[in-house]
């Protein structure tokens, strides 16, 4: 399917959820996963500004992503309440780290029976951070796995004396700039801070202490970043406002709106540029049978061959609207590795927001 196709599903959400659906989804593509970044909130308002009516009685937005910026739940929960009292969440598969954050801002979260939600403690990234040894680039810093060393040397090893702690603390600031982790303390801080603040969107009467018992459950005691949190466990443990019972005609409708964003968004498809400039090799350059001794790839992708890749890596729908995130890149064999492996160097050609408006039919019928 394509956009026209898709909002015929959004119309029909739409319709049972009595609401305006804006989409909102990041790729989960193996070796492409998109991240939730500040730019979107600018798109997710174009969209905004085409709703039918302002303030519209409910804005439903339908989340899938891995997460990404801590700052952009507490921006756009705060812009969707200028525009609607009333926000719902759809979650028909994951919505992680940032975007469990989102969700907490909503009066009602929606969970597909495949949907999922996760921890919110933050993966922070900043110039003094360790560098990997093969990427050359800054490692992210679990903020749970600084708080889970401590923990280890004093509950686990059971050191408690202050001089052998002080040289534990010592062992891990010769791995860790000192200044990195100052910058986990200040996440861990931002990452509460900013779940309080969207709890408080809707749940102002709620005692302080179920309010804490959510953040803390999301922000430590899930222990592991990639917790799935499926619905039940949502609902009953962590006594967020999940739909007791959803429809099965929305449940139906969000699982084929869902299929239709994997496909064009790819993500059931590993991306490997190598493959693809194979594949924009002329036929003599194919293998032939049997197969070269080690190093036939060397033969087969030479240096100098390329491919010009086009990824969309994040959309932002509505009944009215499309925006896609597109990058854009050439991928060169820049020559061979120790084990005759190609190495391959990416060049960056373009990454913008485009959006087209939806077909003349479809808006005259959102104005009725």
């Amino acid at each position: 399917m394509g956009f026209s196709e898709r909002i015929v599903l959004i119309n029909e959400i739409e319709q049972i959820r009595q609401s305006s659906v804006i989409c909102f989804l990041t790729s989960l593509r193996p070796n492409v996963q998109a991240q939730i970044s500040e730019d979107a909130i600018r798109v997710i308002f174009d969209h905004l500004l085409l709703l039918p009516k302002n303030p519209a009685k409910k804005i439903d937005l339908f989340l899938c992503s891995n997460g990404g910026a801590g700052t952009v739940p507490w921006r756009l929960i705060a812009l969707l309440r200028e525009f609607t009292d009333k926000i719902g969440v759809l979650i028909p598969y994951r919505a992680y780290s940032a975007a469990t954050l989102i969700a907490l801002g909503a009066d009602e979260i929606v969970m597909h029976p495949f949907g999922e939600m996760g921890p919110i403690d933050p993966t922070v990234s900043n110039e003094y951070n360790p560098i990997d040894a093969n990427t050359k680039r800054p490692l992210g810093i679990s903020v749970e796995d600084v708080k889970a060393y401590i923990n280890f040397i004093k509950t686990t090893v059971g050191i408690q004396h202050e001089d052998e702690l002080v040289k534990t603390i010592e062992i891990l600031v010769q791995k860790v700039h000192p200044l990195a982790l100052g910058n986990v303390e200040r996440f861990i801080s931002q990452s509460r801070m900013i779940a309080r603040k969207i709890l408080l969107t809707h749940m102002k009467d709620t005692p302080d202490h179920v309010i804490d018992d959510i953040i803390e459950t999301l922000a430590s005691k899930l222990f592991f970043h990639g917790h799935p949190i499926n619905r039940r466990e949502a609902k009953d443990e962590l006594k967020l406002k999940i739909s007791p019972d959803p429809n099965p005609k929305l449940e139906k409708a969000m699982w084929s709106l869902y299929l239709d964003f994997e496909s064009e968004l790819e993500n059931r498809t590993i991306f490997d540029p190598l493959s693809a400039i194979y594949r924009s090799l002329p036929p003599p350059a194919a293998p032939t049978f049997p197969m070269p001794p080690a190093g036939w790839t060397a033969a087969i992708v030479p240096p100098g061959a390329s491919a010009e890749i086009e990824l969309k890596t994040s959309m932002i729908e509505s009944a009215r609207l499309t925006s896609h995130f597109v990058q854009k890149f050439r991928f060169v064999v820049a020559g061979n590795g120790q084990n005759l492996e190609p190495l391959v160097r990416q060049e960056t050609l373009a990454q913008e927001w485009s959006e087209t408006l939806a077909p003349a039919p479809a808006l005259e019928k959102k104005r009725k």
